[in-house]
């Protein structure tokens, strides 16, 4: 617990704010209306309005995050669960009217067709598709709909197990799943159920509530559904829910199988008739759960050290984050669920939050939340206009950035965290772990579809069509007995709750990741280059171009599900001999 905000360094100066701004509406209604009163009567002057404007935001977008992220720390602290709250409540709302009003000024300028365009062609892009979606009645619901995220963060925050003596986390739980004793996980698995089930009611209704007001939303600004209303919020200029909907289908013929040869495998090798969901985490070989690292500082030094061997560079900008405590990376009670890396936009610095549970699968979200933390600082280091940070980055690439080097990172793992065959051990994992991610990414993405194409359906008919998109790309455990636990699952995936429709990103992203995977296993040096030189180009170029930068082709339909399924398959084969 070393972050401490005040004393990181403030290496970029400003041009424009005055340093004793406070983050109060009193002082920022004067910088607002001091943008929304000045010229911009020719390009230059348009140019320098809008870097200005960028320095104002990534202020409020900076300030935003240091709240965000010590309310996620200590939920049950109420300093600071009520500057958050407060916040939500009182100053976002009229930031976002505000902000609206500067970007209708802009588009009102007859200068934006002479602005640089390898700075701003996205960039205006992203303020038409903007302009398109804002209305002003929305900020009230946005601002519901942060309140229910912020309810939904405290309830998952505060469920613990009272396990063999000793009070636990679910994320700390997780740990037994991996006991090769078969009759301590299912222990583990039913009494950290049988807490989250005791929420569920609960969590449904602020799900209901959520849907209710994204619906409203959609409508208030003209579209006839949320997931075409989102599209455009999201800036999604490269693909459609057409296309989603064809990956959908395409994981359905060409990853499914394949996921449930490998459950059919593990069924085999633990000797048993029926796969159940206490099974899927167990080293089907019997073998203890691997144990990467004994401490905190074990973990950030190996972790440190296998970022060396991928990049000198890269291990560079790890070490900074250390050094800064810019990492909160163990379990402990009251801490929020999840995993994330959120960009302090005006130092340029990114943070790392995740829960550590002593796993295995920690060091991979470790580095992958690194690799989003390696573009904030080749961001930073190119020196662009801040608003292609995080709050604009196209998650389908920002998603690469990570993905690839929780991937190619386990190249690396033999010698630092593990001997030879644990090493493969991790890989094997991970591979079945991609294999996984795309079916449950197929899983959510359908089950938003659904939901949002259903205005007004009831609890029961959402439950009815969960279940059966389960089984149209689930594995091949079995809930039987365990009705309640199968229905409610998607009751543990917070994007539902706090990032409507962000989750087909991931899948995306995976293609990408994999290409490049597979590029640094034949030229590492060649591979990794590109990688850097992708991630430093910000949100300035579509996607097509950013992958097309990094050495892989973009799609994700029927064609890429085909190939990637067969170099998935080979993999396991390699990794699970």
């Amino acid at each position: 617990m070393d972050f401490d905000y005040a004393k990181l360094p403030s290496e970029f100066k400003r041009r424009y704010l005055q340093d004793g701004i406070r983050f109060e509406w009193g002082d920022l209604s004067k910088v607002f209306g001091e943008l929304s009163s000045r010229s911009t009567a020719s390009a230059a002057e348009l140019e320098k309005w809008l870097m200005d404007e960028d320095e104002l935001n990534a202020y409020c977008y900076e300030q935003r995050a240091v709240r965000y992220i010590n309310s996620t720390r200590q939920t049950d602290n109420p300093k600071y669960t009520s500057a958050y709250e407060e916040y939500v409540r009182e100053l976002e709302p009229k930031i976002k009217v505000a902000s609206f009003g500067l970007l209708k000024l802009y588009a009102a300028s007859p200068y934006r067709s002479s602005l640089p365009d390898f700075r701003f062609s996205q960039e205006i892009r992203r303020r038409e598709a903007a302009l398109r979606v804002f209305r002003e009645e929305n900020v009230e619901l946005e601002r519901q709909d942060s309140e229910l995220a912020q309810k939904y963060q405290r309830t998952r925050a505060a469920m613990t197990v009272d396990f063999r003596g000793q009070e636990r986390t679910l994320q700390q739980m997780a740990k037994f799943l991996e006991d090769t004793d078969r009759g301590t996980r299912e222990e583990a698995w039913k009494a950290s159920e049988e807490r989250s089930l005791k929420d569920r009611a609960v969590l449904d209704g602020v799900y209901t509530d959520m849907v209710g007001l994204r619906v409203r939303a959609a409508r208030n600004a003209g579209f006839d559904n949320y997931e075409d209303y989102i599209f455009v919020k999201k800036s999604r200029f490269d693909y459609s829910p057409a296309d989603c909907a064809e990956f959908h289908k395409a994981v359905e013929e060409h990853i499914v199988p394949l996921s449930r040869e490998i459950d059919r495998a593990r069924m085999e090798k633990l000797g048993v008739d029926v796969l159940r969901p206490w099974d899927l985490l167990v080293d089907p070989d019997s073998r203890p759960p691997l144990a990467p690292y004994e401490d905190m500082r074990g973990f950030l030094r190996g972790a440190r050290l296998v970022v060396s061997q991928v990049d000198a560079q890269l291990s560079g900008y790890f070490g900074k984050m250390v050094e800064l405590g810019l990492l909160d990376l163990e379990s402990r009670k009251g801490k929020a669920p999840g995993g994330y890396q959120e960009d302090l936009s005006e130092k340029r610095l990114p943070f790392i939050f995740m829960s550590a549970a002593d796993r295995d699968q920690d060091v991979r979200t470790l580095l992958h939340e690194a690799g989003h933390s390696f573009q904030t600082f080749l961001m930073r280091d190119r020196r662009l206009p801040f608003f292609n940070a995080n709050a604009n980055l196209p998650l389908e690439f920002a998603e690469v950035a990570s993905t690839s080097m929780e991937i190619i990172s386990g190249e690396h793992y033999e010698g630092v965290f593990y001997d030879k065959e644990q090493a493969k051990r991790s890989n094997f994992q991970e591979v079945v772990g991609n294999i996984k991610l795309f079916t449950w990414v197929a899983t959510i993405d359908a089950f938003q579809q659904w939901v949002y194409s259903h205005p007004g359906h009831s609890s029961e008919e959402r439950t009815r069509a969960w279940l059966g998109i389960l089984d149209r790309f689930g594995g091949l455990e079995s809930y039987e007995g365990l009705g309640e636990s199968r229905a409610y699952r998607w009751q543990r995936q917070l994007h539902l709750y706090e990032s409507p429709f962000y989750y087909i990103e991931y899948a995306i992203a995976l293609t990408g990741a994999l290409g490049i995977w597979s590029r640094y296993r034949r030229n590492s040096h060649d591979a990794v280059e590109s990688y850097k030189s992708a991630l430093s180009l910000g949100a300035t170029r579509t996607l097509p171009e950013l992958f097309a930068e990094a050495g892989v082709k973009w799609g994700f339909g029927m064609a890429a599900m085909r190939g990637l399924a067969g170099e998935l398959r080979s993999a396991v084969r390699e990794y699970g001999s």
